[in-house]
């Protein structure tokens, strides 16, 4: 439609934004993974392309989020570790299905996702009432963290919005802290995505390596826009994006 030049600008274009939206909470799959699948990849590795293409983006949030971090860096090695065993899981479960079974899974992702978009303010809002972590709090946030992580490497969508509402339901109230601890874990899940896809699944390398790129400047200026302002603009943006983008696959 647009050249392979004009495919791979409006390719790099959505990672930047998508990179920039994971920084303030989340929600950059609604922007790469239609995007890619209007280029004309199948679903799977449109997915699993989108994937790799947001995975470098949040070292660009992690940077910003570099004195943040510090929060909850003691927390940090075992949700890295649960990450990654539910990630793998996840992707896992992703390739032992064939294209059409995704495809027809799609627009129901993406619901749930918005869902947990349209959810998120009410809550995120338990952050302002959280205490201290308590042990039990500790140990019940590795579990979602796994479950979250297994959802993050089959697909991803909102994974933001859910470790941001667990890390707030379990007592962890600094929200930058819980985004810098989010940045780091989405890294991590989708990392260990990609070497899945890489090693057994299909994955357009020619787009995912400079939409990679794209996304890594994104991202960082996202997180410096989410750690100097209440980042709500961004937030009804992304919501109206994934209610358009639900809308329209269930009527494709």
């Amino acid at each position: 439609m647009f050249g392979a030049l004009g495919e791979l600008a409006l390719a790099c274009a959505a990672a930047a934004l998508a990179g920039a939206i994971n920084a303030v909470g989340g929600g950059g799959t609604f922007v790469t993974f239609p995007t890619l699948l209007w280029l004309g990849l199948p679903a799977i590795e449109a997915n699993a392309t989108s994937s790799a293409a947001l995975w470098l983006g949040f070292v660009g949030s992690m940077w910003a989020y570099r004195q943040q971090f510090k929060t909850y860096a003691h927390q940090a090695k075992s949700l890295v570790m649960v990450s990654i065993i539910g990630s793998a899981i996840g992707a896992a479960v992703l390739l032992a299905f064939d294209d059409a079974v995704f495809a027809r899974l799609v627009p129901w992702l993406l619901g749930a996702a918005t869902l947990l978009f349209a959810l998120a303010p009410g809550l995120q809002r338990r952050a302002a009432e959280a205490t201290a972590p308590t042990q039990t709090a500790t140990t019940a946030l590795l579990v979602v963290q796994l479950a979250i992580a297994v959802y993050g490497g089959y697909f991803g969508g909102g994974m933001g919005i859910l470790m941001l509402a667990a890390f707030a339901t379990c007592g962890m109230a600094d929200v930058h802290g819980g985004n810098a601890l989010k940045s780091l874990l989405a890294f991590v899940i989708n990392a260990t995505a990609v070497l899945v896809f890489a090693g057994f699944g299909p994955l357009r390398w020619s787009l995912a390596v400079p939409m990679a790129v794209a996304a890594v400047a994104g991202g960082y200026a996202g997180a410096k826009l989410a750690t100097g302002q209440t980042p709500q603009v961004v937030r009804r943006m992304v919501l109206a994006l994934g209610a358009a983008v639900t809308i329209a696959f269930f009527c494709k």
